[in-house]
């Protein structure tokens, strides 16, 4: 049950809060400032196709979360896109009610 007077959650899916934290550990390292991020992520969300509601906002939120760590050389795209692949395909690896480990990966290199 949430507290009184919340409505509804912050995040609506669990990799929203997952993103969020791990700007906030990144920016707490000090790889990039405040304002970095806030530049980043004003970028995206004013680009062309942004939903007017802000439901996409996560997603912009994390377009601009890599593209930061690209530009400062901590996570080529390419990187970024290989892991996430090896974690979808580990997921459809994966017998339901398991937990996903990227180890179910079934090209991952052994």
């Amino acid at each position: 049950m949430l507290p009184a007077g919340v409505e509804a959650p912050v995040f609506a899916e669990p990799w929203q809060a997952e993103a969020f934290a791990m700007t906030v550990a990144l920016h707490d390292n000090g790889l990039f400032s405040w304002s970095e991020w806030a530049d980043a992520l004003s970028a995206e969300v004013k680009r062309p196709g942004a939903a007017s509601d802000g439901h996409d906002y996560y997603e912009h939120w994390l377009a601009a979360l890599e593209k930061l760590l690209a530009s400062k050389g901590l996570a080529a795209k390419t990187d970024v896109d290989a892991i996430a692949a090896a974690w979808e395909r580990a997921a459809h690896a994966t017998p339901h009610g398991k937990p996903i480990l990227l180890e179910n990966d079934p090209q991952r290199a052994g």
